[in-house]
């Protein structure tokens, strides 16, 4: 088995902006980084920030808090085209399987990707931003962008594109053992100059590829040294995953 830990969604690199979490329930939203400027789409495939508006909305009214006014969400991406990747109700992910991506391009069926987020609490906590496991894939395939069908285009964010990269892949997720999470798993904080593991869970996990837990930001995402290990513990955890973005 292989896992690998890759962070997504918007965040002050991409968007500008954090999406919310209560540090207490650890209900969060999930809002994917914007898309390109100047993305060109296949006929009704383009998905955008107003997508994601009720999620972002409902969350608020649950947790007695403002969109913009608490928030501060920038009304500007809700002019702009998402990229939705992962897309947990579709249970895709795309990639460059000549960069970023060349470790996933190589996973087989069983192999895991495990999705995290630096999400910023709606109430007082003790880092400014609690970086969380928030989704995961079983892999069930991984397939070249180009062998993708068309009717099959709408599926994920590298293939809603009428222009796409000839090196990019696609994973597909097994259903009933992949999906975004009920309720996040908080797994680092500040420490040390940097966003890092704790300690703690380096332990449990029996390490990654980085060192002392570094996940701020990286061109290659981190590998499990202990993917069995690592699989064990997420298991034991018993969060319900769910086959939808929010």
């Amino acid at each position: 088995m292989r896992a690998v830990l890759v962070r997504i969604g918007v965040d002050q690199a991409y968007g500008k902006w954090n999406a919310p979490v209560d540090p207490a329930s650890r209900q969060f939203v999930y809002l994917p980084i914007p898309e390109s400027d100047g993305t060109v789409f296949h006929p009704n495939l383009e998905r955008r920030y107003t997508d994601f508006l009720p999620g972002l909305e409902s969350f608020c009214a649950n947790h007695s808090c403002h969109l913009r006014e608490n928030l501060q969400f920038p009304s500007p991406l809700l002019q702009r085209s998402v990229h939705l990747d992962p897309d947990f109700k579709q249970l895709t992910y795309g990639d460059d399987g000549a960069r970023r991506g060349r470790v996933i391009k190589e996973m087989s069926n069983g192999d895991l990707i495990v999705f995290y987020a630096g999400l910023r609490p709606i109430s007082p906590c003790e880092h400014k931003l609690i970086y969380a496991i928030v989704g995961l894939y079983v892999v069930d395939e991984v397939v070249c962008v180009n062998a993708v069908p068309p009717e099959r285009w709408h599926q994920n964010a590298h293939t809603r594109k009428s222009k796409r990269g000839e090196t990019d892949i696609i994973v597909r997720a097994k259903r009933g053992r992949s999906g975004r999470l009920e309720r996040c798993i908080p797994i680092g904080g500040w420490r040390d100059g940097s966003y890092r593991v704790t300690p703690e869970l380096l332990d449990a996990w029996g390490g990654l590829s980085v060192k002392n837990g570094f996940i701020q930001r990286s061109v290659v995402p981190p590998a499990f040294l202990n993917p069995q290990r690592f699989y064990a513990w997420f298991l034991s955890q018993e969060i319900p995953m769910l086959e939808r973005d929010n």
